[in-house]
């Protein structure tokens, strides 16, 4: 049973300017408009003297925007040599976003110091809706880091007071879902990092034998790379509010298929709907 309407909420990795960025960007945006979600968490969101891509698509599609640069850009530089284009993350909605936060996460052994988080509160007309948009280290071998990494979202997270709607955890945490890190988030099958602080995996309400890949080999820029099929993306939500607040309702991928021959990331996006609560 389901009451009331539901907010629609996704996560999505850009992509920085890697590739055919000015044509990606025409796609992205076509393919948020599409889904035409009432909040968006975003990484790898590419800024540049006077132009910044979160605040291109906000302009388009109707929405407000938060931006968070990388503190330490320069790792992403040595990938792209000759671009100097800021890397963040973004939050994009329909609704006002308040008490912007941006914290620095801790670089573990990969030395990576270019990964933060940002949180903002949306406050829709049901209620206040706290979202935090993140990526987490990318070295395969380092599970060790996104743990400490995931360690400092919980600090910043679990002591916050309640709002109308949990939390929701926007972001690609470049681990599969049975990883220790992304276990000590959902804290089903392992004890989470606080106790009593435990976030719902939204894709565990999907359809039985629907795809779940975000890094999806269907995708020539992932195929590229020789690594196989997996999840690393996810919106991740607290438990429902007893009035069914931020229940997930549905949750499907997006960004799947090229967009006039192009496509928009190496990444898929995610796109849950949340229960509202009563009309």
């Amino acid at each position: 049973m389901t009451t009331g309407h539901a907010i629609r909420v996704a996560t999505w990795n850009l992509w920085w300017r890697f590739g055919a960025w000015r044509e990606r960007a025409a796609a992205i945006r076509s393919v948020l408009s599409e889904a035409n979600p009432d909040i968006c968490g975003l990484q790898e969101v590419w800024a540049h003297a006077d132009r910044n891509l979160a605040a291109q698509l906000a302009a388009e599609l109707g929405m407000q925007w938060a931006w968070a640069p990388s503190p330490r850009p320069e790792r992403w530089h040595r990938r792209l040599p000759g671009c100097s284009a800021e890397v963040g993350h973004a939050i994009l909605a329909r609704w006002p976003i308040r008490e912007r936060t941006e914290i620095h996460l801790p670089p573990g052994g990969s030395g990576d110091g270019s990964r933060h988080a940002l949180l903002g509160v949306v406050e829709s007309p049901d209620g206040r809706i706290p979202l935090l948009t993140t990526q987490l280290t990318s070295a395969p071998w380092d599970s060790a880091a996104r743990c400490e990494q995931v360690r400092a979202l919980v600090a910043l997270l679990a002591d916050r007071r309640p709002e109308d709607y949990p939390v929701v955890l926007a972001g690609d945490l470049n681990a599969e879902p049975d990883s220790d890190e992304v276990r000590l988030l959902c804290g089903h099958k392992t004890a989470p990092v606080r106790e009593g602080f435990v976030l719902l995996d939204a894709w565990r309400y999907a359809p039985t034998r629907t795809d779940p890949w975000t890094w999806d080999r269907a995708n020539p820029h992932v195929a590229a790379t020789m690594e196989p099929s997996s999840r690393i993306d996810y919106l991740l939500v607290g438990p429902p509010r007893e009035n069914r607040r931020g229940h997930v309702r549905s949750v499907r991928r997006i960004g799947t298929a090229p967009v006039a021959g192009v496509w928009p990331s190496d990444h898929a996006g995610v796109l849950a709907e949340l229960e509202a609560g009563p009309a």
